[in-house]
């Protein structure tokens, strides 16, 4: 029996990749969009329990997740044919002086046909966001678009190094709102990611409470 036990904790859910007994499938909240979401994982977050992006992958019919820290410049210029690319990330004037190069102007005209836009995010912690940009010089030459002025994050699981630091879901869906002008329907998506949250912390606690 102790042997099924210890089986049935190391199954994988194939669709979330998260322990059986963690499962997180039941958040999954589907949703139409039209800016195309380009998520480039770390592979440190592939199997971390504490990550949002793939609830938010599997949220967004029209998004693409690869996990990796460098990619080829072939396999980058094919992920990024086709549409306009906007970085997700802070224009910070301290990558500068790691090497990394300055961003080029966002051009207000590219934001209006979202249809016409993709959304690259780079998921992991910013020591490692900020290790994917210095060595993929090709994401350093895409406009940037930055965060300002967003809601206290409710990402109570794992610990922010600033106070506008936000989860990969909710600065995704932040800049969603923004680029689709469009508030209502990514609401959902933050409302199941408070669920997945919520579910973290009470298996967290359980757990302690046995230990």
């Amino acid at each position: 029996m102790a042997h099924q036990a210890a089986s049935a904790k190391r199954t994988r859910c194939v669709v979330c990749l998260r322990a059986a007994a963690s499962c997180i499938c039941h958040w999954i909240a589907p949703l139409s969009h039209a800016v195309e979401v380009l998520i480039l994982q770390h592979p440190l977050e592939v199997h971390n329990a504490k990550g949002s992006a793939r609830l938010l992958h599997l949220s967004l019919p029209n998004s693409r997740m690869l996990t990796g820290e460098h990619f080829p410049p072939d396999t980058l210029a094919e992920l990024l044919a086709g549409k306009h690319n906007v970085l997700l990330y802070p224009d910070t004037l301290g990558d500068r002086s790691l090497g990394i190069a300055p961003p080029p102007a966002l051009d207000p005209a590219i934001v209006l046909d979202p249809a016409q836009l993709r959304l690259v995010v780079l998921d992991g912690t910013w020591r490692k966001s900020r290790k994917m940009l210095y060595v993929n010089p090709q994401l350093q030459q895409l406009p940037r678009l930055p965060l300002r002025d967003t809601p206290a994050s409710h990402y109570l699981i794992r610990k922010a190094h600033a106070p506008d630091q936000l989860s990969t879901l909710e600065a995704t869906c932040y800049a969603l709102m923004q680029l689709e002008q469009d508030v209502s329907r990514f609401v959902p998506l933050m409302t199941a990611f408070d669920g997945f949250v919520a579910q973290h912390l009470s298996y967290v606690m359980a757990h302690a409470e046995k230990a």
